[in-house]
């Protein structure tokens, strides 16, 4: 029986991730997924890529209000779950790949305090609703389709036997929060995920788009923002190299708005 068993955001892009037992599902992905990010000076979008110390901050959501620590300095700061914003601010256009966005900068004191401990200038910003950011055209499903500032795509959905096969090739083993997943599920053959081109959780419909190709981020402990080594990259370039990229999970789009719960049966409908 294949079953969702774990649910994830990421509420600020490229910070540690925060485990649910339902979220909503809505037109840009997960609910609180993903909505605010860092940028430098230009506008540009920072993550664990360049900076791999981003994941010692740890968010958590209580009550309405997102709390972020940081867990080696223990400082905390305190920002609305639910932003809003005078038609008489500024929005500002900020960059995540290709895609120019307008944000709202959250607050200049808040963007201070990310500043003061990375010691480099960086400034919060939120997504509004009235931001809408296209998916990738060719993956699209419908015109209409829309994403975060995650890097591509609305939900990554990854099989909890991909992770014990690729586990069963490592000296030492891994935790899934180095791949960043919205959605983990039990009950296939490894890497099954990845030939799913329509297919339901729970009530919602979902469709499979594009294996994800992995990048350095896969090598960076999330427990203390320090790189590894090589590993996964090195093993799975061994066997899951497609393209000259390194597949691991698979990029979805959603149909429809919801909620999705761990313990939900997943259905598929299409695959090839």
């Amino acid at each position: 029986m294949l079953q969702l068993s774990e649910i994830w955001i990421y509420p600020v892009k490229s910070l540690g991730g925060i485990k649910l037992q339902e979220a909503q599902v809505t037109d840009r992905g997960l609910e609180h997924d993903r909505r605010w990010l860092l940028v430098d000076e230009n506008g540009i979008f920072l993550t664990q890529r360049e900076h791999p110390e981003l994941a010692l901050f740890q968010p958590e959501i209580t009550g309405n209000f997102l709390n972020i620590t940081h867990r080696v300095q223990l400082e905390k700061i305190q920002l609305p779950l639910h932003q809003s914003f005078l038609e008489t601010e500024t929005k500002i256009d900020v960059m995540v790949w290709e895609d120019s966005i307008q944000a709202y900068e959250v607050d200049s004191v808040i963007s201070d305090w990310f500043s003061r401990i990375l010691g480099f200038s960086v400034r919060l910003v939120y997504m509004p609703e009235e931001s809408h950011r296209k998916v990738e055209a060719e993956y699209a499903v419908t015109e209409a389709d829309i994403n975060s500032f995650s890097d591509g795509y609305p939900f990554l959905l990854i099989g909890q036997s991909s992770l014990d096969d690729l586990n069963s090739r490592l000296k030492k083993s891994l935790p899934m929060n180095r791949f960043r997943p919205n959605f983990v599920f039990t009950g296939s053959d490894a890497y099954e995920e990845e030939s799913w081109k329509e297919f339901t959780i729970g009530e919602l419909t979902f469709f499979g788009v594009k294996p994800c190709g992995r990048c350095v981020i896969t090598t960076i402990d999330q427990e203390n923002g320090v790189t590894s080594g090589k590993e996964p990259l090195l093993t799975l370039s061994k066997y899951r190299n497609v393209g000259n990229k390194v597949l691991f999970g698979q990029n979805l789009i959603g149909s429809g708005i919801g909620i999705v719960t761990v313990g939900d049966a997943i259905a598929v409908l299409i695959s090839i």
